[in-house]
């Protein structure tokens, strides 16, 4: 206990610079930016304890940076005006290029998944600007769609791309889709944001 009285400054300091290299580790651009502004807080309090104040101005301006950015990322969030939903074919070569790409962290979260452009009859690609952000495929069966991939990328894997699919209901209410299933077992938080409702181990959308 007398060890940490003596050291605890010492201990602040270093968990504040190991909490700030950690957070440049993050493929979360949000994560990233949550981490890091708390980082700078704890280093302020550290600088200011020992009086080293052009630090402690460099984190207060580094705070103020990550602050903006973090309420930027909430608010486009769900901003329909940021995110652009892309129809491409299931054989389309960038989508190939993308499933490619991100392959492994794909098959992380979705072990099963084989892409059959044969049995992929509705293909989305989410974009940021000029990123990928999501990418949606779909197997259509009379007016009822089963969603095969629901993938986002490591840097938006705090948000949910996805939902410009679902939330848009012309891009499947065009096609004759009046149903929509996700197979069974997937994370149940992102959708129920959304509308879909429970119905055993699937989550089923009803689409207007």
């Amino acid at each position: 206990m007398t060890w940490l009285a003596d050291h605890w400054l010492d201990l602040l300091g270093w968990g504040g610079s190991a909490l700030l290299v950690y957070s440049l580790l993050q493929a979360s651009v949000l994560r990233l930016r949550v981490l890091n502004a708390v980082a700078c807080v704890i280093l302020i309090v550290f600088n200011a304890m020992l009086s080293v104040w052009p630090m402690v101005g460099m984190n207060v301006v580094l705070v103020a940076i990550n602050a903006w950015f973090i309420v930027r990322l909430l608010r486009e969030r769900h901003d329909d005006s940021v995110f652009e939903v892309l129809e491409v074919g299931p054989a389309d070569e960038y989508l190939r290029h993308t499933l490619r790409v991100h392959g492994a962290d794909i098959l992380r979260f979705n072990p099963d998944f084989v892409h059959d452009p044969a049995g992929t009859h509705d293909a989305f690609l989410v974009q940021k600007g000029d990123e990928t952000v999501g990418v949606v495929l779909l197997h259509t069966e009379g007016d009822t769609a089963e969603v095969l991939l629901d993938y986002v990328t490591p840097r938006y894997r705090d948000f949910s791309p996805g939902e410009f699919v679902w939330r848009r209901s012309s891009l499947l209410g065009d096609r004759g889709i009046r149903r929509v299933i996700t197979p069974p077992g997937m994370v149940g938080a992102y959708y129920d944001r959304l509308g879909f409702r429970r119905e055993g181990e699937s989550y089923v959308l009803e689409v207007a």
